[in-house]
């Protein structure tokens, strides 16, 4: 039944816009309504922020779709057996449940699968409103934003669709669904940069000056957070969380068993090989114990560049963001491993991670390094040359 749907069923796709048009009306109303004599740039920044938000929250539903196992809720792209909802869907859902009630279809994995592309749709819908109003409004009055950012930005949410079919019609292939989570934080990088620009034009004020190492500390941080979201998202792809259930250790020892040139083999398919063969424990376990290490070179980081912040007396609310979610994340990992991963506690561990990516953007577009700290560290580096 489940093999005889063709995996990509365009028929729906209209229905589906139609739902993720109706998902995006909201938060545009909501800020037309709530700024009906501001100047376009106000509300253009109003719905960057909701966008912003409801981009977030995409992202924890994602998580909480694929910590559900609901990623196949529905088999084919974009409806659900060629339907706009599982309503339509009932009985092709009845059937595969009844052949395998707890398999990757069921009604309730069905309904989660699609209120993501329904949102991933509202999502769409508001990047394209924010890219063609920032183009109209830089037509009219030539605007205080650049409008290559939104384009850049619808650009890239289409992208980030095209991972979503992938995802389905790839069955859960890990690579796809980690560039798929890689995405969605892009994205959020993306919106966070144009609110904090459109912040600064409104308050007339430039970002905060830094010295040239802080600068370099924070890029480095970023990067390193970076890196340890990919190694995330690979061990969420590849169902490694389980492969160490103790802490410090793993498995009672300080280096495990461990496979790491099948656990990192990037192009192949879920739980298998590249020959086909079922990947090991010890793959498993490579994956886990990997992404455990790089988070205390994460948290080093974090903590290092929160300290450096304090001292320069810059940047103070994000400070105090920095320190509280990199403890959050730190309380969410441990209850990963030593409670049996908890929903909860695991779609906080995602939302931790998308909340300092942007805080971390945040903070890199809210300082700059001041004219002559730039002209000091070219002579330092001239000196040492000579």
């Amino acid at each position: 039944m489940m093999a005889t749907q063709p995996l990509l069923d365009l028929s729906p796709v209209l229905h589906v816009m139609l739902m993720g048009l109706v998902v995006a009306l909201g938060p545009i109303a909501w800020v037309w309504v709530r700024n009906p004599k501001a100047v376009a740039t106000r509300r253009l920044q109003a719905l960057t922020l909701i966008t912003l938000f409801l981009t977030f929250d995409l992202v924890l539903f994602g998580s909480f779709t694929r910590l559900t196992d609901s990623g196949l809720g529905c088999p084919d792209w974009p409806g659900c057996y060629g339907n706009a909802s599982p309503t339509g869907a009932h009985e092709e859902i009845s059937r595969a449940q009844a052949v395998m009630p707890t398999g990757p279809v069921t009604h309730a994995k069905a309904w989660i699968e699609m209120i993501h592309r329904y949102l991933a749709t509202g999502v769409g819908v508001l990047i394209a409103t924010l890219a063609l109003t920032t183009w109209l409004e830089r037509r009219r009055s030539g605007g205080t934003i650049h409008p290559w950012w939104p384009t850049v930005t619808l650009a890239w949410v289409c992208v980030q669709g095209a991972f979503g079919a992938l995802t389905v019609t790839m069955k859960l292939f890990p690579a796809i669904v980690t560039l798929h989570l890689l995405g969605g934080v892009v994205l959020l990088a993306l919106l966070c940069k144009q609110a904090v620009a459109y912040a600064q034009a409104e308050r007339g004020t430039p970002a905060t000056s830094v010295s040239a190492g802080l600068k370099g500390l924070l890029i480095a941080t970023t990067a390193v957070l970076w890196l340890q979201i990919a190694l995330g998202g690979w061990v969420s792809t590849n169902y490694a969380v389980l492969a160490c259930t103790e802490f410090p250790k793993c498995q009672g020892s300080w280096w495990p068993a461990m496979d790491f040139s099948q656990g990192f083999e990037v192009w192949r398919a879920l739980g298998l090989t590249s020959a086909g063969d079922h990947i090991s424990f010890a793959a498993l376990s490579a994956i886990h114990y990997v992404h455990r290490l790089f988070a205390y070179v994460a948290f080093a980081f974090i903590v290092a560049l929160a300290i450096q912040l304090n001292k320069a007396k810059v940047l103070p609310l994000q400070t105090r963001w920095l320190v509280a979610l990199a403890l959050m994340q730190l309380v969410t990992g441990l209850s990963n491993v030593v409670l049996d991963w908890p929903l909860v506690a695991a779609v906080l561990h995602t939302g931790g991670a998308a909340a300092l990516v942007v805080v971390l953007t945040w903070t890199l577009c809210e300082s700059r390094v001041a004219a002559g700290a730039l002209a000091t560290a070219a002579s330092n580096a001239r000196r040492s040359i000579a």
